[in-house]
């Protein structure tokens, strides 16, 4: 198996939203990181925008890895069809993994455990335990809220502009992966192909 020239983890929801854009950007993200000769790594399920993100990438022939605790196997429905399927004894386990084997971070829409573990790249990143770039996908204003609760904290003096400046956010998904693959530090032949 060739070794693939970039791997992103994307966070995303095991739910498909009620949006049909956000289907569609799982669907976007997926088919562009196996275009360009990727490797999608992900929580190993197939239900919601995490199948779809999955299923696109393999469509597009990128390679997936995917990482999904013993316990989530029958909850979330192991992707059976990941290039490969790690499975673990404990979350930890899973996000320690996914961040090792990836070279960016791009969180889509999601619930609860997308918010942790986007949190956690994100704090790690500005705590300095990594230099990998972090990406917001706002598609359909899915964040917006949040966003505006988090400048809110910089205005109260609990965050920082440089923190917020951690996290590459956008609304369209060609603007935001090669930005986080450029921004990766890979070479600079791979980075001037991809824009």
């Amino acid at each position: 198996m060739t070794a693939p020239a970039f791997s992103v983890c994307v966070y995303c929801g095991s739910r498909p939203g009620t949006h049909p854009a956000y289907a569609r950007a799982a669907a976007e993200v997926g088919s562009w990181i196996g275009r360009h000769g990727g490797r999608l790594v992900y929580g190993g399920g197939r239900n919601g925008l995490m199948g779809i993100v999955a299923d696109a990438t393999l469509a597009a022939g990128g390679q997936v890895l995917g990482i999904i605790p013993h316990a989530l196997v029958e909850r979330e429905w192991a992707h059976t069809a990941c290039t490969e399927l790690v499975v673990v004894d404990t979350m930890h386990e899973r996000k320690r993994l996914m961040a090792d084997n990836a070279d960016a971070f791009v969180a889509l829409p999601g619930g609860i455990g997308t918010f942790e573990e986007l949190f956690e790249v994100w704090a790690w990143r500005q705590l300095g335990y990594h230099q990998k770039p972090v990406g917001l996908l706002n598609t359909e204003g899915h964040y917006d809220g949040l966003l505006g609760f988090l400048n809110h904290t910089v205005t109260t003096g609990f965050m920082s502009d440089a923190q917020m400046a951690l996290v590459r956010i956008e609304a369209d998904v060609q603007q935001l992966l090669p930005a986080l693959v450029q921004d990766s530090g890979l070479t600079t032949r791979f980075r001037t192909e991809l824009l």
